[in-house]
């Protein structure tokens, strides 16, 4: 029996694209907008998220026959609050720099709504293995976002990548700077995470017309 089944490999595809938790949920939205000036703090926040929401889906999955009802959303905030508490030290140990400029948007990710709405929607009524996959997609859909959104905000506010300048030197005016670059500065703030966000939905329905809506 194969390991994954096209179904199986649908709820890592999906997310991807077609079904992203960004550009087509709407989830997840303010961490794109405030995190992503810089390429290394949206990778790093991306792994933080398929790691909690990879293993949160199956802690809740398998335990979602004794779950009660009338606490069940306690229940997905501790284990998720604990799955959080876990990349907060790990980052404060390994890259303590990097954990001050994430600072409490790590912790915003136990009300990141990708995450509860996962659980909501899909462990607490599907097996564990499809509900690790399920995690690891919608969470690598979130994160190929802020990936995309953190490259061009460093890249076109900074003129650098993971902190290291690309473009030349703005002071001394070489690379591309010597034919009269400059910097945008508009990019380094959130609502430039929102046009980058926009050109990415543009992108979505104009090569997949079923992702228009009705008016």
């Amino acid at each position: 029996m194969a390991l994954l089944t096209k179904k199986d490999a649908n709820l890592i595809l999906d997310p991807l694209a077609d079904n992203n938790p960004i550009t087509i949920q709407v989830l997840g939205i303010c961490s794109a907008l405030a995190i992503t000036a810089e390429l290394k703090a949206s990778i790093v926040m991306s792994v933080a998220v398929i790691f909690v929401l990879g293993i949160g889906n199956v802690v809740i999955s398998l335990m979602r026959n004794i779950i009660p009802a009338k606490i069940k959303i306690i229940v997905q905030l501790v284990v998720v609050a604990t799955l959080v508490i876990v990349v907060d030290q790990v980052l404060k140990a390994f890259a303590y720099e990097l954990s001050k400029t994430l600072s409490v948007f790590v912790g915003l990710i136990i009300t990141n709504c990708i995450i509860m709405g996962r659980f909501e929607a899909f462990a607490l009524g599907n097996g564990p293995w499809k509900s690790f996959l399920d995690g690891i997609g919608n969470a690598l859909g979130y994160g190929v976002i802020l990936v995309i959104v953190g490259f061009f905000r460093e890249l076109l506010g900074s003129g650098t990548l993971f902190g290291i300048p690309v473009l030349g030197n703005p002071i001394e005016k070489t690379g591309l700077y010597a034919t009269g670059y400059e910097n945008n500065g508009f990019m380094i703030i959130p609502p430039a995470a929102l046009i980058v966000v926009g050109i990415v939905i543009w992108v979505q329905r104009s090569r997949n017309k079923a992702l228009i809506e009705d008016n």
